[in-house]
């Protein structure tokens, strides 16, 4: 029966009091189990954290022999980053080059003459090349600033334009390529080219170019001589063996001023020395033979005749000429210059040159080509005298920068790139050009030792915050979380809380001290005995150092390691090689890594992290016991409501009970009464 409730009236004995109580001892069980249920689920917590810090650990250890491992990173230096820059990878080798940047790539830049500040640019197809590409810009006629946004939109990220104020109350107009390289010049067409004239970014010249016949009829000799020698010019190829020469004239002579330059293609090929033959003596005059006679058939030969000669001394090898000056520039007034030497090349390459680094105000007549050498071949072709600055009959009048290639010498040899960024010089290295050099740069490409030495602290911490972990599961000294000095006072309060909670678990103490032991075990490396231990890198477990006095210091004797970065800093140095072999290290030649603090690591973590390892079994053993409370709590709880209601419905019978024999006794009394009277 269920409980009556009447407003402003209380039972007198107390039911729902006594009933509370008594459900407070059923209930006990069900606490119990639901405490156990909390403390398993805390226990899970923990492992849970442990693996993640042993997770941790093993992947600091597994970056120090994987297949991006830092002993493999290179790092480029240069001597001098305003010049040029460089990014080095994993393939580059260890080496050291020299660079001269003689010229650094640019691309076209021209200015316009001011204008008023009011000036209109008139409506029309404004074509413009680059290179091989064709930009077209349809413009309605507008402002300057009109007509630079128009053609930013069409410019396809190689040609832009701006304006600029160059003068007050004026406004100059900048068109310009936005890609390096000689090839990629800018040109005008149609109604830029009109604007271009109109607006003085170009003017009109002469064309000044000439291509110098190379052939049998036009070759010259090289003063004294009157004739080439050694010489042979074939479809345009002008090939000048050992101790040739020949002279190309240059008709009409050009002037070496503006914009003027020299380009032709050449190659020299060094032959191997040929060892003359050993020649012996002379024979001597040839004697006719001296006869012979016969008689009776027998037939006698005279002694043959013979002529003494002179002592023979074989004549000196002629000696080996190398002479890399073979191109010379020869002008009218009687003056020469010789071009830089370029190195032997199997292949035809191309060189470039301004007149003026030669004889800036002279004038060009011959390009000569004087083969001193006595085992190299020298060959000259495309020959081209031309104004740079012009474009088709065009010149800038106001150029701010000149398309040009990157001049770079490497090692002694020349190159020409269109950019800036030269990735195909070093394998495995990207350089930059910044500026123009004065001297040689040095570029040198190391391993990136910073990144292996941030690499070994990562697993120290690593390993140092497992320790760490193990030593306040596992004790009940809370002086243990005092001396990490590093935790914030969350951190350790949470710490507090874990204090002792695993203290009886084999397991972690195992662990425990297997790691420790595998962090003071010898390993093989290349330096044998002088670098076997972590301790000859610098890290170690150093617990006779104290901080002030020479006793022992009770938080060094916890297994945490330490680090001495200089001894760290000199190892890495030294012997990088093995410092690799001592974290990870294939000491059978089979390609596996056999041995190594970061293999053994590696090897113990893994059996407690992975899928169904030790972890997981724990994990999965307190799952399972956390599941079968919850469903004794579930059967508590039904059996618990049962019971309250059993006990409401028979206390509730009780003092129904109750009440209706106090009514009986009180009418029995009030019979009683009425009949005494």
């Amino acid at each position: 029966m269920s409980d009556i409730f009447i407003p402003g009236v209380k039972s007198r004995f107390e039911t729902e009091k006594l009933i509370d109580n008594l459900m407070k001892l059923e209930r006990l069980p069900k606490e119990r189990a639901q405490k156990n249920v909390d403390d398993l689920e805390k226990q899970k917590q923990i492992w849970q954290e442990v693996g993640i810090r042993m997770r941790a650990l093993r992947e600091s250890a597994r970056v120090l022999f994987s297949f991006q491992n830092p002993f493999s990173e290179r790092i480029a230096r240069s001597a001098d980053e305003a010049v040029l820059t460089a990014e080095a990878t994993r393939e580059a080798r260890e080496q050291e080059r020299s660079f001269s940047v003689k010229r650094i790539a640019e691309a076209d830049r021209f200015l316009s003459d001011p204008l008023p500040a009011d000036y209109r640019v008139p409506s029309g197809e404004y074509e413009f090349t680059v290179g091989d590409a064709e930009i077209v810009v349809p413009f309605r006629g507008g402002s300057v600033g009109d007509f630079t946004e128009a053609v930013g939109r069409r410019g396809k990220g190689k040609l832009g334009a701006s304006s600029i104020v160059v003068q007050p109350g004026t406004r100059s107009l900048v068109i310009e390529a936005l890609v390096t390289g000689e090839e990629n010049r800018l040109g005008f067409r149609k109604d830029a080219e009109k604007l271009a004239l109109e607006t003085r970014i170009v003017e009109r010249i002469d064309d000044k170019e000439r291509k110098p016949a190379i052939d049998g009829a036009s070759l010259r000799g090289v003063p004294p001589a009157a004739a080439p020698s050694q010489a042979v010019s074939t479809a345009g190829t002008l090939s000048v063996t050992a101790g040739g020469q020949a002279r190309i004239v240059v008709s009409p002579a050009v002037r070496a001023e503006g914009g003027m330059s020299l380009e032709f293609e050449f190659r020299s090929v060094s032959r191997p020395s040929e060892e003359a033959a050993a020649e012996g003596p002379p024979q001597g005059p040839s004697i006719p033979p001296t006869g012979s006679a016969t008689y009776g058939g027998i037939t006698i030969q005279s002694d043959p005749s013979t002529v003494p000669l002179p002592p023979w001394t074989p004549p000196a090898v002629p000696p080996r000429v190398d002479d890399l000056n073979l191109v010379r520039l020869s002008f009218t007034d009687g003056t020469s210059a010789d071009i830089p030497p370029f190195a032997d090349s199997g292949d035809f390459v191309r060189h470039s040159f301004p007149l003026s680094d030669f004889g800036a105000g002279k004038t060009l007549s011959a390009i000569d080509l004087v083969n001193r050498n006595t085992h190299r071949d020298a060959s000259i072709r495309s020959v081209r005298v031309f104004d740079a600055q012009a474009r088709g009959g065009l010149k800038p009048k106001n150029p701010i920068s000149l398309a040009a290639d990157a001049l770079v010498e490497m090692d002694g040899i020349e190159v020409e790139r269109p950019s800036n960024v030269v990735d195909d010089l070093i394998p495995g290295v990207k350089v930059t050009l910044r500026g123009k050099s004065t001297s040689p740069v040095k570029l040198s490409v190391e391993p990136d030792r910073n990144a292996a030495k941030e690499a070994v602290i990562a697993l120290v911490g690593n390993y140092n915050k497992l320790i760490a972990e193990t030593n306040v599961l596992t004790r009940l000294d809370g002086q243990v979380i005092r001396e990490l000095d590093y935790l914030s006072k969350d951190e350790a309060k949470a710490m507090e809380e874990k204090l002792g909670a695993l203290q009886g678990d084999s397991t972690l103490n195992q662990f425990k001290a297997t790691l420790q032991r595998a962090a003071s075990t010898p390993y093989a490396t290349s330096s044998d005995r002088d670098l076997s231990l972590l301790s000859h890198i610098g890290v170690s477990t150093d617990a006779s150092r104290s901080g002030t006095g020479g006793g022992y210091d009770v938080s060094r004797l916890r297994g945490y390691l330490e680090i001495d970065e200089k001894k760290l800093d000199s190892a890495l140095k030294d012997r990088l090689g093995s410092v690799k072999e001592l974290f990870a290290n294939d000491t059978d030649g089979d390609l596996i890594n056999d041995s190594g603090f970061a293999i053994k690591v590696d090897e113990l973590t893994k059996s407690y992290v992975e899928t169904g390892g030790i972890l997981s079994l724990k994990t999965g053993g307190i799952d399972t016991r956390i599941a079968q409370d919850k469903r004794r709590i579930e059967t508590m709880d039904a059996q618990l409501i049962a019971k309250e209601d059993d006990l409401k419905r028979k206390y509730g019978l009780m003092e129904g009970a109750l009440n209706r024999m106090e009514s009986t006794s009180g009418s029995i009394d009030q019979f009683n009464k009425n009949s005494n009277q």
